[in-house]
């Protein structure tokens, strides 16, 4: 595939870095266009936002961890001065400006960032099912969905996923609350202790020695030909895409609430780590929508498995996987281990997404360890690949000289998106920890 490559005049140094597992940046030729896909407008994900707040009394009532959000699936974005630090002496630069951390790994329900589209693409599956029975309205209280009645009516559906953990998660907790019938498809990346809880909530869970292609392929195998089962396709959902989404609105208010500018001389960046990237170009998309090009947004994942800067460097997206390039696509990263990237979110980021960059998988304990002894807050191994981004952004002059940011680097605020964690049973998370001082 190499040798193809190199004839359609697409082996460069970036792809070239990629097939021998390197740790490379990539910068977006196009990132400065800025300009979104006519087909997901801010309509959308206005009416997303709206159907999360019909259900939020449902939420609050079956998962008593809402009460105080009123039902709401959010997380806490919080400053981590003394990580901060540690991360410019660990990395030899000074981190300027002003360092958050988006806590999506403490979302209720799924403790991770696929809480946000995942939950919303089945509750907008329950509600079709519910409004077609004539057994909901719009302007119901949505908390009649825990009455028995809905779960007896949702309980001749089914609900099928692939996942590689996170996704399956937030799926099958959801669908099983409500009483659908759900599997999950999960790859052998996945870790035991996610399939366990899954069974442990009601959901099926079906293991695949393959890869999370395998796992994908036959979830979407088992919905078809079958009208009442409701596939969740995580390589092209429109409704995933538009649940993460919504956090563009939800940032800008804590953002508000911390007193945060972001303007042409205040600068936003987000470090989001990427498996499929449907997570984090949604959220991309929806920041993008609200602050523009006075923010910068940038992906991570890992050597092995790096499916979204291959399509996107090579402008293939998902003509091309990791294994065409020579790469076994396996990392300790599970949630990040991916092989062919979103049909749907390369080409919506081709003029949005700023840059993404690899990072080896040893680095991701030291990074946890680092989060946990400065700040106390645990995340798991593939929520730190971004921890040593914002070091080779804000190192690359040529970057910042292009968009302007010499002189505005100091008055800048950098988010890392904190992607999953808050369910590791803590023996886990313990082992997680204990392989930092082995590395």
């Amino acid at each position: 595939m190499l040798n193809k490559l190199k004839e359609m005049g697409k082996l460069d140094e970036t792809v070239q870095a990629l097939a021998d597992a390197r740790e490379t940046l990539w910068i977006n030729p196009r990132g400065m266009e800025n300009t979104f896909d006519e087909t997901i407008t801010q309509k959308d994900i206005d009416e997303t936002e709206a159907r999360l707040q019909r259900f939020a009394p449902y939420i609050k009532k079956v998962f008593p961890e809402t009460r105080e959000s009123n039902g709401m699936i959010e997380s806490p974005l919080k400053e981590v001065p003394k990580l901060q630090k540690a991360l410019s002496d660990m990395l030899g630069y000074t981190h300027p400006g002003k360092l958050l951390l988006k806590c999506d790994s403490h979302l209720p329900v799924s403790g991770s960032v696929k809480a946000r589209g995942g939950i919303h693409e089945v509750l907008k599956f329950a509600e079709e099912v519910a409004t077609e029975a004539g057994a909901l309205h719009e302007q119901d209280n949505y908390e009649i969905l825990a009455e028995d009645r809905f779960r007896k009516l949702f309980s001749g559906y089914s609900v099928a996923v692939g996942s590689t953990g996170n996704l399956g998660l937030s799926i099958g907790i959801m669908s099983a609350q409500l009483g659908f019938d759900v599997t999950v498809h999960m790859s052998a990346d996945a870790r035991q202790w996610k399939k366990d809880l899954l069974r442990s909530r009601g959901a099926r869970v079906i293991e695949y020695p393959d890869s999370y292609q395998k796992a994908v392929a036959e979830g979407r195998k088992e919905a078809a030909g079958n009208p009442k089962c409701h596939f969740v396709d995580d390589e092209g959902s429109l409704d995933l895409f538009l649940g993460y989404a919504t956090a563009g609105r939800r940032l800008e208010r804590q953002l508000t609430e911390l007193s945060v500018p972001v303007d042409s001389e205040h600068p936003l960046f987000i470090y989001i780590p990427c498996g499929v990237g449907g997570a984090p170009g949604g959220v991309t998309y929806g920041i993008k929508k609200v602050f523009g090009e006075n923010v910068h947004c940038f992906f991570a994942e890992p050597t092995h498995a790096p499916c979204m800067v291959l399509g996107m460097a090579t402008g293939l997206h998902d003509g091309i996987a990791v294994e065409d390039i020579g790469l076994d696509g396996k990392t300790a990263a599970d949630g990040l281990a991916v092989g062919r990237a979103s049909r749907l979110v390369g080409k919506t980021m081709e003029t949005l997404l700023d840059g993404i960059s690899t990072i080896d998988d040893y680095k991701l304990y030291d990074y946890l360890k680092l989060l946990a002894d400065t700040e106390g807050i645990y995340i798991e191994p593939s929520a730190c690949a971004t921890f040593d981004t914002i070091a080779r952004v804000m190192q690359n002059q040529a970057y910042l000289e292009q968009y302007r940011l010499t002189d505005k680097i100091k008055t800048a605020t950098h988010i890392l998106w904190a992607t999953g964690g808050s369910m590791v049973p803590e023996d886990e998370m313990n082992h997680y920890y204990s392989l930092a001082s082995e590395s």
